[in-house]
């Protein structure tokens, strides 16, 4: 069992969703202060995966519509994506 969002210092999570792009900055940010709160633990275990990818690859998630392979990290991708839009 993981530990729930709101367990975790807000602090680190906004920090690890500062990148190399701006553009995904603000996607990640604005999903981890509006939606991640009271997520389900392999929500947030997921988002912890998705941050610790390169910017190079999240850019491709996101931008350019790629979809990673692991499945946990995909619906998390549409799920951030639709947030978003």
């Amino acid at each position: 069992m993981g530990v729930a969002a709101e367990d975790l210092p807000p602090g680190r999570i906004l920090w690890h969703c500062r990148r190399g792009l701006k553009e995904l900055d603000v996607l990640l940010e604005r999903y981890a202060r509006g939606a991640l709160r009271g997520a389900p633990a392999e929500e947030l275990r997921a988002f912890e995966a998705l941050l610790e990818l390169p910017d190079p690859l999240l850019a491709r998630y996101f931008l350019a519509g790629d979809t990673p392979p692991e499945a946990p990290v995909a619906r998390l991708v549409a799920r951030i994506r639709a947030y978003v839009a």
